[in-house]
């Protein structure tokens, strides 16, 4: 047994070696969104594609900036973030989508007694994040309902979750799969209004994308990352507790139980897989919807801050030619 071991050493070395360094930078910092990544990774999964996989921190560089540079290989992308930069003229190309349901919701204290309906959103203060996006969806609801969109705006970042807890503002938007498990976690009160409801329309969310030229120049890099990444997330869906477990293992977490109850949410709302749509298939008519909606809605511009002139049809924005046994 000795002897057979040894011998296979030499071959598991050149092996190694000659695996292919891979680079994907993240959107934010590490959570549920990317655990078919880290699962892929864990498990061996890009090993056995001859890849070594790196998975960049997230830095105050955006994920599509970094992938339209040429600094990294892939990049998972918020919806908005890749819808515009691809908008702006990036040449890059959507891969994959991770959820397959919207988690964003509009969050408000349950014990404001003002607050029943978006059209009482009117005259409230809002803590926000700093994008266009956030206008267009929170005015759409608000006039959707009946109201008029007139309310204030304190961009606070991470920090709207503490304001709106201690009562310095009226509402937020959170992610139900991540702040709204840690809204739990922590005991909060909190209610919430679903985009849809009101007329925004429900986009799928977390692209995986590369540079349109590597698409041409290396398929099969392309080919092989893919296909380890969507086994990683198919495994994960189908183990969703396994898989925060080791999501917890590789990274650091203050508190594994958000990880855990995350990976619940995700599983019992069906984020990965809804049961029409394959894990990590990209709908194309929910893509061009969500697409034609912030063309409309003036949140796609131009470098010179010019709103954007719907293109007629976005089926360029993505290839899942990978997905093709």
């Amino acid at each position: 047994m000795k002897i057979m071991t040894l011998s296979l050493l030499p071959c598991l070395v050149a092996s190694m070696a000659q695996a292919e360094d891979v680079t994907i930078a993240l959107d934010w910092t590490l959570n549920t969104n990317h655990i078919g990544l880290v699962v892929a990774r864990e498990k061996g999964y890009f090993a056995d594609a001859g890849l070594q996989v790196d998975i960049l921190p997230y830095s105050d560089t955006a994920s599509t900036a970094l992938l339209a540079a040429g600094a990294v290989d892939f990049a998972y992308m918020t919806a908005l973030g890749f819808m515009s930069a691809k908008a702006g003229g990036a040449d890059i190309t959507a891969l994959w989508v991770t959820m397959q349901r919207e988690a964003g919701r509009l969050v408000y204290d349950s014990n404001n007694a003002d607050i029943t309906r978006p059209a009482d959103l009117e005259g409230k203060t809002y803590a926000g994040f700093g994008s266009a996006w956030e206008d267009a969806l929170i005015s759409t609801m608000i006039e959707n309902d009946g109201g008029t969109a007139d309310y204030d705006t304190v961009t606070l970042g991470t920090g709207a979750y503490e304001a709106l807890a201690t009562g310095a503002v009226d509402f937020t938007l959170e992610v139900a799969t991540w702040e709204g498990v840690n809204s739990d976690l922590l005991g909060r009160d909190q209610s919430h209004f679903i985009y849809s409801d009101y007329g925004v329309p429900e986009p799928q969310g977390g692209y995986i994308g590369s540079r349109t030229a590597m698409l041409e120049s290396d398929p099969e890099t392309v080919d092989a990352f893919m296909k380890a990444t969507a086994k990683g997330y198919t495994w994960a869906a189908e183990h969703p507790q396994a898989a925060a477990e080791i999501l917890i293992a590789a990274g650091d977490f203050p508190n594994a139980d958000l990880v855990r109850g995350s990976m619940r949410v995700i599983d019992e709302g069906n984020y990965l897989t809804d049961g029409s749509n394959s894990v990590g298939r990209i709908d194309e008519a929910r893509l061009t919807t969500m697409a034609r909606f912030l063309y409309d809605s003036g949140v796609l511009r131009g470098t010179d801050g010019a709103p954007l002139v719907w293109p007629g049809t976005v089926s360029d924005w993505f290839d899942q030619g990978w997905m093709a046994e």
